[in-house]
Order: C-alpha cells, then structure tokens, then sequence
C-alpha cells in the first residue's frame, strides 16, 4: 500500500530546526550537578572505551598526575 499524501513530513526552513526540536527555555531548570563542581574544575568527557578502564575522576586524576611528574623529570644524559 502506499502512504496517504498527510502522511508526508513536513520540511522545516533551511537551516532552521523542525518545531518539535524548538526548546522552550521558560521551562529550563538549573544544573542539579553544578554545584557539586569545584569553580576552577574542568569537566572532560571521555570516549566509552576509555570510561570503561577509569569509573571514575579519582583513577583518571591519579594517571594524569603520574604521567605529569613523569613528564617533569630532567632526562638523564648518557655518555657514549
């Protein structure tokens, strides 16, 4: 069976989102997590492969501090 012609989408403008995309910000709510943020913290998101090794901010903080001192110590001059 064919669709009936009233079945069709209906195109939004170019560039322009379809109506039922629109957000209402009058009905917005703050941020419920924001506060739990330190002012100064950066939040990063993580792809899921990685997320799946490092649950949670303690463990991936834990290896960028390693991996920093690491990075900081004066490379030892070989002599040949």
């Amino acid at each position: 069976m064919k669709k009936a012609n009233g079945a069709r989408r209906k195109r939004s403008p170019a560039g322009g989102l379809a109506r039922n995309y629109r957000f209402d910000y009058g009905k917005s709510k703050p941020n419920r997590f924001a506060g739990s943020l330190a002012k100064d913290a950066v939040v990063v998101v993580l792809d899921p492969d990685v997320a799946l090794v490092f649950r949670d901010s303690r463990r991936v903080n834990s290896l960028l501090r390693a991996t920093i001192t690491a990075l900081r110590r004066p490379r030892s001059r070989r002599t040949g």
